[in-house]
């Protein structure tokens, strides 16, 4: 197995300590109520962010200035950011829980 840092690595270790015994895989990832209902949410968001990126280069493209599309990407990116904190952030919150 392959980590981007030594506390990834523990994350893991600590995630396998944890299953072990209960019958779920070790590749099982674990997300409280709160955290699935927030990724879902947020993933809904990005979808309809992307979809106005969409909109504006395809359907509107001559009433489009490209600082505008910029601007929509840059709103994506954030998205998809804000997305990608969700999971780190069940260690901290606890997984499993609600």
């Amino acid at each position: 197995r392959r980590y981007c840092s030594q506390s990834c690595r523990q994350r893991a270790y600590e995630q396998r300590r944890q299953l072990s015994g209960t019958g779920l895989p070790a590749d099982v990832v674990v997300l409280s109520r709160r955290a699935a209902e927030e990724l879902t949410d947020t993933l809904f968001e990005l979808r309809c962010a992307a979809e106005d990126v969409r909109t504006a280069v395809t359907e509107d493209a001559d009433a489009v200035s490209s600082a505008e599309v910029a601007a929509l990407c840059t709103e994506l990116v954030t998205m998809a950011k804000t997305a990608e904190k969700i999971r780190r952030r069940v260690g901290e919150d606890g997984a499993g829980e609600g």
